[in-house]
């Protein structure tokens, strides 16, 4: 199966780049970046612009779980992502210990719950001045995991372990069973997606900021997710995951101080959005907070097999 070529998303550059606290920058195949270098340890970030795209999954794609109501969303401020999976280096710089379970300083750090992730974050904001790091929401997650594909996958209709780290036992669609690696392998060592962010299907299920609930019926502006609720969002899937859950729509979610060896987490960087940004609802959303956006029509769900 063919990887996608870079597509640099369009869109305006930031206001500034480089930023203060790079140790290096540039423009590639798949647009800008620029890199925190921290005790040794260098995190690359990708810039993804504004943009709009539909969020979930349209009603005839294999799999699909009826938490997944197709809608349009509009994120109207670009932002950075890290380009990979933070690495158990950079958690052990921070942090100064390692909960992983499959240990390696290029492995994704996992065996962290929500709460570590913001303990994390803090931390890192505490000694990089202006870097307001922060967990991705989920519709910035998405678009990024997306990165301009409507497919299944950002690799088109379907994955091969040789693309993702997932259980090859249970490949997506009952296609040839493949790899079952059973582990976690090394950041940016399977291909990147048109955007150029590595792994962003399989390997470890990422922390997003919102709490969990139902997707609102309309087109919205940058979502944020209810305002309040119990279990947190998780995306992507992991190597120990059914082909079916490392599809760019699937939505997991578990409650904040959960921790285990599949769990880990991806830096965005920019400032959240306040509570007195947040205009309004989104229309038939179980507490979905967002601005509405323009243009658009209702596309329902329905009923699917329920998620692991």
């Amino acid at each position: 199966m063919k990887n996608p070529s870079p597509t640099p998303p369009p869109g305006p550059a930031p206001e500034r780049f480089p930023a203060p606290w790079a140790s290096d920058w540039g423009e590639d195949p798949y647009g800008l970046w620029q890199s925190l270098t921290y005790r040794g340890v260098r995190q690359a970030f990708r810039w993804l612009p504004p943009g709009r795209f539909l969020m979930g999954s349209p009603e005839n794609e294999h799999a699909r779980e009826n938490d997944e109501l197709q809608h349009e969303v509009m994120l109207t401020r670009g932002f950075w992502l890290a380009e990979s999976a933070c690495t158990q280096a950079l958690w052990q710089a921070v942090m100064g210990q390692n909960p992983s379970s499959f240990e390696g300083e290029r492995r994704p750090v996992e065996t962290v719950s929500w709460d570590d992730a913001q303990q994390f974050v803090v931390r890192l904001n505490g000694v990089v001045p202006g870097l307001e790091a922060r967990l991705p929401t989920e519709a910035e997650w998405e678009y990024a995991c997306r990165a301009g594909t409507t497919t299944p996958f950002s690799f088109g209709e379907d994955i091969t372990p040789e693309q993702v780290n997932y259980d090859g036992n249970y490949p997506y669609r009952g296609s040839k069973k493949g790899l079952s690696r059973g582990e976690t392998v090394e950041v940016a060592s399977l291909p990147a997606n048109p955007w150029g962010l590595y792994e962003m299907h399989g390997n470890v299920w990422e922390w997003c900021q919102d709490w969990y609930g139902d997707y609102p019926k309309g087109p919205v502006a940058d979502p944020t997710g209810p305002e309040t609720g119990e279990r947190r969002v998780l995306r992507g899937g992991s190597w120990f995951s059914h082909g079916r859950y490392a599809r760019s729509a699937y939505r997991y979610h578990l409650e904040p101080g959960n921790r285990h060896d599949r769990l880990g987490f991806r830096l965005a960087l920019g400032p959240e959005l306040r509570q007195d940004e947040r205009a309004g609802r989104g229309e038939g959303g179980a507490g979905q907070t967002a601005r509405e956006a323009p243009g658009g029509g209702e596309k329902r769900g329905r009923a699917g097999p329920a998620g692991r």
